[in-house]
């Protein structure tokens, strides 16, 4: 029998992401149908959206991170949100759910880093435009 092969970095990195993605999606669809059923429901609708739409976004990051000069700094980008999404949609299903918060501020934490994380991918795609690596990988 062969010994596993441990996943190259940055690859293992790429996959995991993906693998939280698939998390984020599944919660997303959970908090969905809960929302239809339960009290405060437009809470956990939001809370839905966004960890789907950020699943999204996460796995396109992984992917891409496969193409460019930077692939560290698109997946550094890519744990920015899926760090944001839990603390922002978790705040909001635990304010929905039961009436307390995740952790003082965490929301806004949540949210700025999402906000960041926006950005960062921004900068980043003006810089694999106007620096493009040559002859390997830039990070």
């Amino acid at each position: 029998m062969q010994p596993l092969a441990t996943p190259s970095f940055p690859g293992g990195w790429r996959i995991a992401l993906v693998g939280g993605a698939g998390l984020l999606g599944a919660a997303g669809v959970v908090l969905a149908a809960m929302a239809a059923h339960v009290k405060g429901g437009q809470i956990l609708a939001t809370a839905s959206d966004f960890l789907m739409i950020h699943a999204s976004l996460v796995i396109g990051l992984a992917a891409l991170s496969a193409q460019v000069a930077r692939p560290r700094s698109w997946l550094f980008v890519g744990t920015m949100v899926v760090v944001g999404v839990i603390f922002f949609s978790g705040d909001l299903t635990f304010s929905a759910l039961v009436e307390k918060r995740l952790f003082p501020m965490a929301a806004p934490t949540g949210g700025t880093l999402l906000i960041a994380s926006w950005l960062g991918i921004s900068v980043l795609a003006a810089l694999e435009m106007i620096f493009p690596a040559r002859g390997g990988q830039a990070d």
